[in-house]
């Protein structure tokens, strides 16, 4: 089948784009072609349409959500609004699918994160205009994000994220999610778990160092005593990282470093400023170090190397995973693949989903305790343990969140939607 993805953004490093692609990998390898309709597409990714006024940074979408959400006071005219800017976006998705003869749409979790409202009613009148059996990837809803709770526009929301229809089949990451969309909406869903390749040779170079990423750690300034603490995560605060500079606050170790390999700014900038301010009182050496990577190597005009988030990895001496909320969460099974010693918050869904495998991870619960300095210093300074631990990490991921698996689940989700 021509299977196309829908979503506002489908590029860098964000969870959504990372996951979006492990899903065409496994889909090619199953036979199909994959094709991408995104408000910002990377130019080495597969073929498609970039149409930039889906992009849930577009100022008619931003400025849309800016009257929907923070308030209840009613709107006479935004639902009109809202349907005026989805009729162009209907006709764009209409057109990609004609000229690329799509047979299966997967929209990426704009049914379920209300960050472009006009595409969200564009792609369900989409969805129930043509028949086409769809598959939507939800990622996150809007009754888990703070931030959409308050809003003017409740039955719109209820309408269309998610939407319900006959040829529509949702796919969820967690078993909350699941839960709670049955609860809420009444609707059912197939829990697919966010994966990694666990095959040998799924990162391109395999994982190690080598030629290019030799120099990673004298290029973002470490020495060679220095400890790569790895923060993998975008700069958003629901990422907790406040928790990691409190850690290497308490180590009180000046050869730790804090590495943040993400960028800020989906949320603004205040929160890495917060967390910039913060350190510097704390006495611990945070560096910002985003620019330097990419989802894929390569060398700028004026010699400057841009690493992939895989030579992070390869370089760490500890990653630090402390989000408070999180999907599902991707760093966590990159840190096991690459085999790197991890602290990690108990969210809710590592709870409920993760760490009942039987990971072996320095556990926090909300906070920093004098147990999890001393678990993490132990940690660092016994070679043994950390290769025990990694290890074992690696044969539960292999489990139960490789490729392999998500090809079983896939094809079960794909034959009960074409069935319809």
């Amino acid at each position: 089948m021509n299977i196309g993805f829908i979503s506002t953004r489908l590029a860098g490093t964000d969870g959504v784009s990372l996951e979006t692609a492990k899903w065409a990998t496994v889909l090619r390898r199953m036979g199909h072609q994959v094709f991408y309709c995104a408000g910002e597409l990377d130019p080495d990714g597969p073929p498609g349409r970039l149409t930039p006024e889906m992009h849930f940074d577009h100022p008619l979408a931003k400025a849309l959500g800016g009257r929907a959400f923070g308030s209840t006071a009613p709107d006479p005219t935004l639902l009109y609004d809202i349907a005026t800017a989805a009729a162009p976006l209907r006709l764009r998705l209409l057109d990609f699918i004609s000229e690329f003869h799509i047979d299966l749409l997967i929209p990426q979790n704009i049914m379920a994160i209300p960050m472009q409202l006009p595409l969200g009613q564009a792609v369900g009148q989409v969805v129930e205009e043509t028949g086409l059996p769809t598959i939507a990837h939800n990622h996150d809803f809007y009754w888990e994000r703070e931030r959409f709770r308050v809003n003017c526009i409740p039955k719109f929301l209820d309408t269309y994220f998610p939407f319900s229809a006959p040829n529509l089949r949702h796919a969820v990451i967690n078993s909350l999610a699941k839960r709670n969309l049955k609860a809420r909406r009444g609707l059912d869903a197939t829990v697919v778990p966010n994966v990694f390749d666990f095959a040998p040779s799924a990162v391109k170079g395999r994982p190690g160092t080598d030629d290019f990423n030799a120099d990673l750690r004298e290029s973002i300034g470490l020495d060679d005593d220095d400890l790569f603490i790895l923060q993998p995560t975008r700069v958003v605060a629901r990422k907790g990282i406040e928790l990691s500079i409190e850690l290497l606050r308490r180590l009180d170790d000046p050869r730790c470093k804090l590495i943040i390999t993400h960028h800020a700014g989906d949320e603004g900038l205040d929160y890495l400023h917060k967390l910039q301010a913060m350190a510097d009182e704390a006495g611990v050496d945070l560096r910002y170090e985003a620019h330097r990577f990419d989802p894929t190597r390569r060398t700028e005009l004026d010699g400057r190397k841009v690493y992939a988030l895989w030579d992070a990895y390869v370089h760490a001496d500890l990653v630090t995973y402390p989000s408070l909320i999180e999907g599902f969460g991707n760093a966590l099974i990159e840190a096991v693949y690459f085999r790197c010693p991890t602290l990690v918050n108990r969210y809710p869904v590592y709870a409920a989903d993760i760490g009942p495998l039987g990971f072996d991870f320095v556990e926090i619960g909300g906070k920093i305790t004098d147990k999890d300095v001393a678990q993490v210093r132990d940690l660092l300074a016994d070679s043994a343990r950390r290769k025990h631990m990694t290890e074992h990490n690696y044969r539960l991921g292999q489990e139960h969140f490789s490729f392999e698996r998500l090809e079983k689940l896939l094809r079960g989700l794909m034959e009960n939607t074409v069935r319809l």
